[in-house]
């Protein structure tokens, strides 16, 4: 449940359900009621201490990013799982949530809808948030202008969507990726670019690309069905989409050999990797590994049931502290 959102296949109730139960798998302390406030404990708990960080330009941000795609409704589950999202995140629920990452000492959250944000980032501030936002950005002509989502959310990057580069690489229209990337610059806040295909990364830093920070898919969920009915039998983690197990170490591969901060996004497969916390623990172990000193993670939380924030902060800082070591 990370950044980038594709169309998904129906589903029915039972598969729903199984879905739903690894979705909502975390630690047994509920962060929130039914009704989207804060339990009684968790006003009286004193802020956490900020985890461990990244630089990204003159920012210092958490190597746990809060990501978006729960917030938009974006389960990767089906349907009735996005709709259950999106009824459960109002405006207000959004607010809380993220007043209640920025107190497990999460710093910055991605977003992609700064039609959407724009009034709730006022309001965490007006309460006396430091939250840090980076917006994800289809660069499409359709799309809110880089200057408008400057001046209405006040984010420190733009980074460009994933799977737009992905199509547009494929297309051969890199330039409009790297136009793209100017005009962020040009704009006066950190310019990234986002994919799931590990060769558009490398392509651009090979190039010299003049970004900042890249967004790095786990999975690479825009492959072309050309290119699925070419793959050799490889074992998978498919649930209406194709994530492939052997996918994660390409990526992070690639984000070794880069030199921008890179921030991993899909992490736990879209909650395909929660049907346990021990899988939950693993896969943040694995990422942290797997990665530079200077990257980060991305991962998107659905705190209706159980306390997400908390667990994930907590693996954060254990296997950031180990790399650190």
């Amino acid at each position: 449940m990370d950044s980038d959102k594709h169309e998904a296949p129906g589903m029915g109730r039972r598969e729903f359900l199984s879905q739903l139960s690894m979705t909502v798998t975390g630690s047994t302390l509920a962060l929130a009621t039914t009704r989207g406030q804060s339990t009684s404990a968790e006003d009286t708990l004193s802020p956490a201490p900020l985890l461990p960080t990244i630089r990204l330009g003159d920012h210092r941000v958490t190597r746990l990013v809060v990501g978006s795609n729960p917030i938009s409704g974006y389960s990767y589950m089906g349907p009735i799982l996005d709709r259950h999202m999106q009824e459960y995140f109002t405006p207000e629920r959004i607010a809380e949530f993220l007043w209640n990452c920025e107190r497990q000492g999460i710093n910055t959250h991605q977003f992609s809808r700064p039609e959407q944000m724009g009034d709730i980032f006022r309001k965490l501030r007006e309460r006396g948030s430091n939250m840090k936002f980076i917006c994800l950005h289809s660069g499409q002509p359709q799309h809110i202008s880089v200057d408008k989502v400057v001046n209405e959310t006040q984010p420190i990057a733009i980074v460009h969507h994933g799977g737009v580069t992905d199509r547009l690489f494929r297309e051969g229209k890199n330039r409009e990726v790297q136009d793209f990337v100017k005009r962020v610059k040009d704009s006066g806040v950190l310019a990234g670019v986002s994919a799931h295909n590990p060769d558009c990364i490398k392509q651009i830093a090979d190039e010299g690309w003049p970004v900042d920070l890249f967004m790095t898919c786990f999975y690479y969920l825009t492959r072309t069905q050309e290119e699925l009915e070419n793959m050799p039998p490889v074992v998978t983690l498919q649930v209406g989409y194709p994530f492939f197990a052997a996918d994660p170490m390409a990526m992070t591969k690639v984000v070794r050999q880069v030199d921008q901060p890179c921030l991993c996004f899909k992490i736990l497969a879209a909650g395909r990797m929660c049907s346990s916390d021990h899988k939950v623990e693993a896969a943040f172990k694995f990422a942290f590994e797997h990665v530079k000193p200077t990257d980060g993670v991305i991962v998107g939380m659905y705190p209706r049931y159980h306390d997400q924030i908390r667990q994930n902060a907590q693996y954060t800082r254990q296997f950031a502290a180990l790399q650190e070591a």
